[in-house]
């Protein structure tokens, strides 16, 4: 039994460390998910409702193919995401939900994003 859990514990920890691409991020809505690409377009929202910082892979507003979303209520832990993330490659861990036909991934932490090095 023991050997039972250990073994699908490392299939599903496996899996998990899989990255997929931005544009492959549609077909895995639902699914907990490590999603990379490039930063294209960063934006405060800071008069609206939530307070969203909005970052937009491979593809800028209004044509976003995947979006990291953190709420104003989050902020704070990330110093400055314009700053930190505009133009890096990056990788996100977490669940992909659907919002208006673009996939997503909400970042509570910033260990949830991860600056990937050049070239990569």
């Amino acid at each position: 039994m023991a050997i039972l859990v250990v073994v699908a514990l490392s299939a599903a920890l496996g899996l998990a460390q899989t990255s997929i691409s931005a544009a492959e991020a549609k077909n895995h809505v639902g699914e907990r998910a490590i999603v990379c690409g490039e930063v294209a377009s960063v934006h405060y929202a800071a008069r609206s409702r939530g307070n969203p910082t909005f970052i937009n892979l491979d593809k800028p507003y209004p044509n976003q193919i995947f979006t990291v979303l953190i709420w104003g209520s989050d902020r704070s832990k990330f110093s400055d995401p314009e700053e930190a993330y505009r133009s890096k490659h990056i990788c996100v861990t977490g669940k992909i939900a659907d919002y208006k036909g673009v996939p997503e991934i909400v970042a509570y932490e910033p260990s949830q994003i991860n600056i990937q090095a050049p070239g990569r």
